[in-house]
Order: structure tokens, then sequence, then C-alpha cells
């Protein structure tokens, strides 16, 4: 009977590491600075205006600063990375074939008998040399490549989602009680990321849920404690 060849189908969270990584930082960094900004100024404020002010003020400077603190530092690690893929390149034009012994080497050391880890090694520098050392030696694969440009949108992105429910607090619910709907949507919502992060990570639940909302928790107590004691309440 001919061995029939079936689709195989797997889907694995290193898939979505990049974007992922930069959107939950995002935003959890929205959330938490701009709840705490705005919890620090209302308990030093007696009107409306100025917290709106610095909610707004704080989405904007933060997801831009956000977007450029992501793209600086993904753009480094691309730079790392183009850089040893150069290299990489520069040495398999030099002397390919201490690159295939190299590289033999490599699947040698994870298990394969020395004969057919040289004809592995042969076969796949014949198909993509770089990519095979790329992936091998150094560690590189399409997924995991650095990519600047996504990381820094999904990071201003999800910052201002995570920002914009303060700020719309501050906006709808009533001056006196807006310490309070910010401090408890803000839990909720955090409470919430942190689980859907764990669970996306494959991480544990509750501790992912519980460790964000901590740090959460300790950012608006601080800020408050600041806006309380050095503000000037009219």
């Amino acid at each position: 009977m001919p061995y029939t060849l079936k689709r195989h189908t797997e889907r694995h969270r290193t898939a979505h590491i990049g974007w992922l990584r930069a959107s939950v930082l995002g935003a959890n960094d929205g959330l938490i600075s701009t709840s705490s900004l705005v919890v620090g100024v209302a308990a030093a404020q007696a009107t409306r205006g100025p917290v709106l002010l610095s909610a707004l003020a704080g989405l904007v400077a933060g997801a831009l600063s956000m977007a450029a603190g992501e793209y600086v530092s993904v753009s480094s690690q691309s730079d790392t990375e183009q850089a040893d893929l150069a290299r990489e390149r520069g040495e398999l034009a030099a002397d390919p074939v201490a690159e295939r012994a190299e590289l033999a080497g490599i699947y040698a050391a994870r298990g394969l008998t020395p004969e057919l880890a040289d004809q592995v090694a042969g076969q796949l520098m014949a198909h993509d040399a770089l990519g095979a050392h790329a992936r091998d030696e150094l560690g590189l694969s399409e997924i995991t490549l650095a990519r600047p440009i996504q990381a820094a949108l999904a990071s201003a992105a999800s910052f201002a989602v995570g920002a914009a429910l303060p700020l719309l607090l501050v906006v709808l619910v009533p001056f006196a009680h807006i310490i309070a709907a910010v401090i408890g949507a803000s839990m909720l919502l955090l409470l919430v990321l942190g689980g859907l992060a764990a669970r996306l990570g494959g991480a544990p639940l509750l501790r992912g849920a519980l460790r964000v909302a901590f740090w959460g928790a300790v950012a608006m107590g601080a800020t408050a404690l600041v806006g309380h004691f050095f503000g000037a309440v009219a």
C-alpha cells in the first residue's frame, strides 16, 4: 500500500512571541502608568481639568515613548542578527568545507552518527547554506527574527488601549469617585490581562494574574501617597 503524506498543522506559541510580548507589555504599562498618574493627580487636585490633562498627556507621551524604546531595543537586536548573518555569509564564501564540517559537528553532537551528520550538513548546505547555519549555529529562525517596526507599533497601540480606560473614567465618572473607580477598574483589568498573558504563554493562570495586579496596586498606591502628601488641594 503506498504511503500517503497527510498535512499536519501545528500551532506553537513561539510563533507569536514577538508581538505578544510587546503587546502585553504595552497594555500593562499603559494601564498601570496612566491609572497611577490619574490617581496621584486626583489625590492632589479638587478639579477634573488637571486630572484629565494629565491622563491625556500620559497616554500620548507613554505611547510614543513605548514605540521609541521598543524600536531602539529591537533594532539593536536586529543589527546584531544581521551582523552575525553577514559574518556567516563571508565565512561560507571563504571556506565552505570548514563550514560544512562545523555544521556536521553540531548535528553529531545532537546524536547523529558522523557519517549521517556529514550527509545532512551537505544536503542542507546545498539547499540553503546560510539558512542552515543561521538556524543551527546561530539559533536564528524566521519566527524569532527581530522586527523593530512590528514591535514598535504593537507597543504604542497596546499602550494606548491600556491607557484609554483611566482616561475614559476621568471623563465619565463623577469627580468625587474617580480614584475609587480607576483603582477598581484597573485592578480588575490587570487581573484579566495578567491571566490572558499567562494563558497565551502557557504559564499558570492565577500566578500570571496576581503578579501583574500586585505591581499595579503598588504603583497606584505609591502615586496616591505622593499626590496626597505633596499636592495642593484647592
